[in-house]
């Protein structure tokens, strides 16, 4: 492939997965009152800063609060923006906290019943702190022209967006368990969040795609288990890497392979227990560092052509028993949502496979779910997510309105 090539390939894939695959008062943590949200990354800010006793919060209560003035299109314009940060559990159920931002339409809600809430999951997909959602929309770096994509529309119909940090404190791409945690904790937080003006009452769902989608997928499936009391009206999720084993497979070699790198330093990162260092050769090791702390068009530039066996002492790191454990606690299906499901993809989709979103809608119907489900025969990562955008919404709106979902299984 040609270098131009290259790089338009990438771009295209940055602001798929970057946005999705899109769009102060302090409570316990008064010194961060002294730091303009957006004017300094996350590790240097110390409102991301988890207090010394997190483990006595429970999970979804607020640590601190602020007002912050978005830097993402028009939002400024029609919306209050406030960052909420809280308590969340990773992977293994340890304390850590975790960011959410709540934008909410400054026009009256003038709709039936309450003012509906969506939390976004904006794909992210990066090992850096600074790629955040939160810093993106405060700063105006990265997630400021793309978490209006995602944010727009719904802002629009007058519905209130909260957008977490689902990738967590530690910045890992693709720990599913993590990110369903951390959005299930953000719904809750933003329910104590009094000063929004979010009603108690008001109904609440999901929406994502790519990287964002797959954090959707967990909180759906991990709401009846983990958070019972969030009550969703519907989840909305398009070109999900349901598998990340497959996902890999896919892309290995590929113009795309800079995802694998950041799942790699991720999954490292939040599964210990993968010991991934002890498989990397030298280059390997190397290649670990480089990929650390970094956005996706970093990643995607510097990894592209990449396969894991270059930088591996086994020829196939995927199939290493301790590796395999950690992607298989990390695949979608063992349990089914039981809120209705929007499930969309293109079938000739270049980053992410159909067939393992299919295979995870197979294994969420089998167990009772209720899934609409879209197939496009042909279209690309990035196009499938503004072709199939107003379906998506309309989707959630039907099920605001209450109406009877459509179940394809």
């Amino acid at each position: 492939m040609r270098r131009s090539s290259l790089r338009t390939a990438a771009a295209r894939a940055v602001v798929v997965a970057a946005a999705g695959a899109l769009a102060a008062t302090a409570l316990a943590a008064p010194a961060s009152a002294d730091t303009v949200p957006g004017s300094v990354p996350p590790d240097q800010d110390p409102f991301y800063k988890a207090p010394a006793n997190i483990g006595t919060y429970a999970p979804g209560a607020i640590v601190a609060t602020r007002a912050f003035t978005p830097k993402a299109g028009n939002v400024a314009d029609t919306a209050n923006a406030w960052q909420v940060s809280y308590r969340t559990n990773d992977s293994h159920g340890t304390p850590e906290l975790a960011v959410t931002s709540v934008l909410v339409p400054k026009k009256a809600w003038t709709g039936s019943g309450a003012r509906p809430v969506v939390s976004v999951q904006a794909a992210e997909d990066s090992t850096g702190s600074q790629c955040a959602p939160s810093y993106g929309l405060a700063s105006g770096d990265l997630f400021a022209s793309t978490a209006a994509i995602y944010a727009g529309p719904m802002l629009s119909k007058g519905w209130a967006v909260a957008m977490p940090d689902f990738e967590g404190p530690k910045s890992v791409f693709m720990a599913g368990v993590q990110a369903g945690h951390a959005v299930l904790d953000g719904i809750r937080a933003v329910q104590r969040f009094k000063d929004s003006g979010i009603a108690a009452r008001a109904p609440w769902a999901l929406a994502g795609y790519s990287g964002g989608a797959q954090a959707t997928g967990w909180a759906a499936q991990l709401q009846p288990s983990y958070a019972p009391d969030v009550k969703l009206a519907g989840a909305s999720m398009g070109g999900i890497p349901a598998d990340p084993e497959a996902v890999a497979r896919s892309l290995d070699g590929g113009v795309f392979s800079g995802f694998e790198a950041a799942a790699a330093v991720s999954l490292g990162t939040e599964y210990p227990e993968m010991d991934i260092d002890a498989l990397m050769n030298d280059k390997g090791e190397q290649a670990m560092k480089d990929a650390a702390g970094k956005c996706l068009t970093s990643l995607l530039t510097s990894f592209a052509f990449k396969k894991l066996a270059d930088y591996s002492t086994v020829p196939d790191p995927l199939a290493v028993p301790r590796v395999r454990a950690v992607l298989k606690a990390n695949t979608l299906g063992a349990a089914a949502p039981s809120v209705p499901v929007f499930d969309y993809h293109a079938n000739t989709d270049e980053i992410v496979p159909a067939a393992q979103d299919d295979a995870m809608v197979k294994a969420w119907c089998s167990r009772g779910a209720t899934v609409h489900i879209v197939r496009d025969a042909i279209g690309e990562h990035a196009l499938e997510m503004v072709v199939r955008q107003n379906d998506s919404v309309n989707f959630l709106d039907d099920r605001f309105a209450g109406k009877p979902p459509v179940n394809d299984c």
